[in-house]
This record gives structure tokens, sequence and C-alpha cells, in this order.
């Protein structure tokens, strides 16, 4: 009997940072995302987790600075490897790092207090799923002591700007997101916190005036990705 090369996911479940991607991609990108987040591979995938913690965690302690963001970069590619996968996961995450650090000078985030980021139970819209785990949670009172908050997500992809598209639509999730979650009585999302983090060239995406009408398309997306779901074929060559 031949190895599984993937799991089915039989539920709709997709990440906002998917959910951007798709909202911003061609008809068969769209098909590409929704296949791949109902066949899960497998295969150990090259992961960025390293990478964030690092850059979240310098925001947050004010040390995202190009000096020590390279330090971070050295001791991650120097870091033990058991395998070459290991060896090249560390390279990815260690790339990331340098990367930002080139362009950490030009970041400048707003006025909040920064706290950890947080993996969000993930809330079901239309029939789907969605996924939301931001790397910092941003907060802030305003003159007349209302609090409001906001979550930064980073993205990277080597050597590639990120679509200003896919910025404006993941950023428009985090605030209809932190609508849905209410973690504090009487706190609101506001859309100034509400960021996505382009890792490549430092620029941030604060959700768009036009969140609220992207959300509800992206909400309106959902139901065509449930719909979509059960009739998605599997990848070529693919065991169950």
């Amino acid at each position: 009997m031949a190895d599984k090369t993937h799991v089915l996911m039989p539920d709709p479940e997709i990440d906002i940072r998917y959910l951007a991607d798709y909202m911003a991609g061609s008809e068969r990108k769209k098909r590409t995302i929704v296949s791949g987040c109902k066949y899960r591979p497998i295969a150990r995938m090259l992961q960025h987790k390293d990478a964030r913690l690092t850059i979240a965690s310098a925001l947050r302690k004010g040390e995202a600075t190009k000096e020590n963001l390279k330090e971070r970069a050295t001791f991650i590619r120097s870091k033990l490897a058991t395998g070459d996968f290991d060896a090249l996961k560390n390279e990815t995450n260690a790339d990331y790092v340098e990367q930002f650090s080139e362009v950490v000078a030009s970041v400048e985030l707003p006025k909040a207090d920064i706290l950890p980021g947080k993996v969000f139970p993930a809330i079901p819209i239309n029939g789907v799923r969605v996924t939301f785990s931001p790397s910092l949670i941003l907060r802030r009172l305003t003159k007349t002591n209302k609090l409001r908050r906001g979550a930064l997500m980073l993205r990277y992809a080597k050597s590639k700007p990120l679509d200003p598209e896919i910025g404006d639509f993941q950023s428009s999730a985090i605030f209809g997101l932190l609508g849905v979650h209410q973690d504090e009585e009487g706190s609101e999302p506001e859309r100034a916190l509400c960021l996505t983090l382009d890792a490549v060239t430092g620029k941030l995406y604060p959700a768009p005036t036009n969140a609220v009408s992207n959300f509800a398309n992206m909400k309106a997306a959902c139901q065509t990705i449930a719909e979509r779901w059960p009739n998605i074929p599997p990848p070529p060559n693919a065991v169950f």
C-alpha cells in the first residue's frame, strides 16, 4: 500500500492569510487555494514560525533594530539541524529575519500597547471555519478612556513584495474578526490598529476605509468556498 500523501479536511476551513490571497486571486488561484486547504500535504512544509516569533518579540520589546535582527538571523542560521530539511528551515527563517532587518528602520507602529500574539478560536462564517492567529495584539485608550484594540500579522515571500490588495483584505479581515471576538467588555477594534506588515518592504497595511465592505465580501466568499468544497477534486496521485 502506498504511503499517505495528504490529509483530507472534510469540513471547510481556511486561515485569513489564505482567505486574503483568495480574494485577490484569479479563478485558477482560488481553486488552488481551496484545494490546498481541503487536502493538507503530510510532507513536512517549510514554516516561518521562528522568524515571526523573533520579529514579533523584537517589535514588542522595542528591540527591532537592524543590528539586533541581523544577530538573531545569524543565531537562527547556526541552530543545530538534524537533517537537510531542518537546515533549509533554519536558512529560510534566517533569510526572513535578515530581510526585515534591512527595512525595519522605516517601520513606525501606531502608538499603542503591544502585547504578545494569540491563537483565536476559529470563527464559523457561512459554513467555513476561519482561523486567525496574529503575531501581536495592540491596545490603546482614547482620551475618553475607551479601549480600542487591533492586531498585527506578518507576511513574507522571498524577494516578492506583498500585493497591496492582499494586504488590504488581510487587514480588513483582522478588523472584522476582532469585531466578532469580544475579548473585553466595551472594547472595539480600530482600523489603524489592524495591521498587516510586509517583511520584505517594511510597508504597513492598516485596515482601509472600506474594511467593513471588504469583510462583507470575504464573508460572502466563505459561502462560495463552502459550496465549492465538496466538489474540489484531490491533487493528482494523492493517497489518503
